[in-house]
Order: C-alpha cells, then sequence, then structure tokens
C-alpha cells in the first residue's frame, strides 16, 4: 500500500488556480493544515486570522455574500466548539457557500481532549443547511474538493493530513458510498481512519468464511444513499458501524436511525470511541485502546456472530492492502 504526503496541501493548489473566486483562511495554523504552499502561491487569497476563529468564520460568511468561496482551515475542534454560534449565524442560518475544512478528527491527534473531535459529526448533523462529509485516503482528499465546491451552501469536511494511504482509485462521490465488498453476513459501515484498519480484517474474516459487505461513508449528511438500506436487508446476522468518532451521534446513530425508520429488525453493533474523553497518545495506542484497530473489529465480529474465529495479531499484520479500482474489486479488471 502506498503513502503519500500532504496531500491536501499539494493539490489544493493546482485545484484552486483557475478558481479566483476561492479564498483560503487559517487561524495560527497555516502549516498544520497544509495550506502553506497556498498562502506562498496566491498571498492575495490567503488571510490568517490568528487564534481569533469566532471572527473566521464570521468573516467567511461575509466573503460568501460578496460572492466568494472561503475554505476555513483550522483544527476540527476550533470550527465547532468554539465558533459553532458563528457557523450556525453567520454561515449555515444563510446558507452560504463556506467550506469549513476540519482537521485532526477523533484520535488521529496526541492531543488529547482539548485537540481531539471526537463529537464533531453528531453536533453538526444537526446543524441545517450544512453538508458534512469526511475523508479517509489520499484519493478521497484530492477529490472532495470539487465534491464540496459544487454543493450550493455550506460544507464541513472532516479531513485527513500528514501521511496517509492510497486506498482508492475512483473518486469521492457526494451522497454515495464506496461498495467494498458484498456479501450476505454482515453488512459493515465505515468511515474515516477506521477503513483501512476494517479493509485489514475482511480480507482475513473472509478467508474464514465470513461474507460481508463493507461500505466506506464519507457523507454523513444528508444520509440517504440507498445502498445503505440494501446491503443492511441483505445482512443476515445484523449491522456493525465502525468510526473515528464517539459511539453517540455519529455513523451509528444515522445507520441505527436508517434501519428504524425502514422497520428493520436486526443486531447493530455500534463500534467507536465509547461515551467519554480520549487521553492523549500515539494514535496506534489509541486505536488499540479505543478499540479502533483491525483486531477489534474482528472481536466485534466474534460477538456479532457468537462465536470465535481464531483470528489473531499476526494474522491481520500479513496484510497486504491493494487499491480498490471499483465496486467488489481488489484490482483493475
Amino acid at each position: 500500500m502506498k503513502l503519500e504526503t500532504q496531500v491536501h496541501q499539494k493539490n489544493l493548489v493546482k485545484w484552486a488556480a483557475d478558481k479566483p473566486e476561492v479564498v483560503v483562511f487559517s487561524a495560527d495554523l497555516t502549516s498544520s493544515t497544509e495550506v502553506r504552499l497556498f498562502a506562498e502561491t496566491y498571498p492575495d487569497r490567503f488571510y490568517s486570522f490568528g487564534m481569533t476563529e469566532q471572527n473566521m468564520m464570521s468573516a467567511a460568511g461575509g466573503m460568501a455574500r460578496e460572492g466568494f468561496t472561503p475554505w476555513v482551515h483550522t483544527f476540527a475542534v476550533f470550527l465547532y466548539r468554539r465558533a459553532l454560534d458563528q457557523l450556525q449565524m453567520s454561515v449555515a442560518y444563510p446558507n452560504l457557500r463556506v467550506r469549513i475544512v476540519g482537521f485532526l478528527p477523533g484520535i488521529t491527534t496526541p492531543g488529547g481532549a482539548t485537540h481531539q473531535a471526537i463529537e464533531d459529526v453528531a453536533i453538526l448533523r444537526a446543524v441545517p443547511n450544512l453538508t458534512i462529509l469526511e475523508t479517509g485516503d489520499a484519493t478521497d482528499v484530492e477529490t472532495v474538493l470539487d465534491v464540496a465546491q459544487a454543493v450550493d451552501g455550506p460544507v464541513y469536511i472532516r479531513m485527513l493530513r500528514g501521511q496517509i494511504p492510497r486506498l482508492f482509485t475512483e473518486p469521492l462521490k457526494l451522497g454515495r458510498a464506496r461498495h467494498l465488498k458484498k456479501g450476505t453476513d454482515l453488512a459493515l459501515f465505515t468511515a474515516g481512519i477506521t477503513t483501512e484498519e476494517a479493509m485489514r480484517a475482511t480480507e482475513v474474516l473472509e478467508a474464514r468464511g465470513v461474507s460481508i459487505s463493507h461500505l466506506h461513508v464519507t457523507t454523513h449528511k444528508p444520509f440517504d444513499d440507498p445502498a445503505v438500506l440494501e446491503a443492511i436487508a441483505g445482512a443476515r446476522y445484523g449491522v456493525i458501524t465502525f468510526e473515528n468518532h464517539t459511539t453517540v451521534g455519529g455513523l451509528g446513530s444515522a445507520v441505527a436511525e436508517v434501519m428504524a425508520e425502514a422497520g428493520v429488525g436486526k443486531k447493530l453493533l455500534r463500534l467507536g470511541i465509547p461515551d467519554t474523553y480520549a487521553h492523549g497518545g500515539s494514535r496506534p495506542y489509541l486505536m488499540r485502546y479505543y478499540g479502533l484497530d483491525a483486531l477489534a473489529l474482528v472481536r466485534g465480529v466474534e460477538r456479532l456472530l457468537g462465536e470465535k474465529l481464531g483470528i489473531e495479531e499476526e494474522d491481520l499484520k500479513a496484510v497486504r492492502l491493494e487499491p480498490v479500482h471499483g465496486d467488489y474489486k481488489a484490482e483493475a479488471l
């Protein structure tokens, strides 16, 4: 599996070259949110607000009213915790074309509770007019720009930075999950960094005879992809959601809502950060501690099936991932 470095930084500059309406905002985290190259390339389209996220969000609303498309960058926690009132009243209520790019989703940072956005999807799903997207690999990061720019209203993006795997080759699509595997035993829904872990687990699980329908979710709102209910309906033993977010109000809750509204009476297991604030630590440590790695998913599958499958850590480490080129395919044909 290939790792890409600073995908957003390099892609944003190329993507914005023929889009003079695109302006980029930073809140004293220019390098940390991969917009340093944009600032150097287009200095007249870059605005640094310092640590004044509320003012930055209000200014974004004002510039959107004047025909610009602001791309607001900072750590996710500062966008929805610190500037929620301005996000709602200056951006979402007037339904303006502002793109809100939130870095360090969930436990992708060792910074502890002050920097970990573990409940952002739950809070922002309740904000009217707001589209919510999440990236899970380098292709998602590259193609989310076009998807967000085409939305006639505000968009919030859970963005990845630094070294990112390339899991897919086809572009992200608004409102449509990536269908990675088709199966009949379980329906599995993942988002963000949990998808890579799930891909490792599903390879081993299928070798042990577990048939899984796996969907990688990139649009949290609107959550109306018909493939979601189709996968759930075809799952013999039940449904698992797996997310880098608290199990309250995020992907697991969205899937539960779909199931309840459709009258589907099947078991649902929600895997993710428990109802607690996370502490600091390395990403591998935190993923193991809070049950967000491949082995945690395997144990969840065992719970749902009611049987042990004899899968251990060494079985998962041996899995080598290749980019997925299309629905249900592990290779280009």
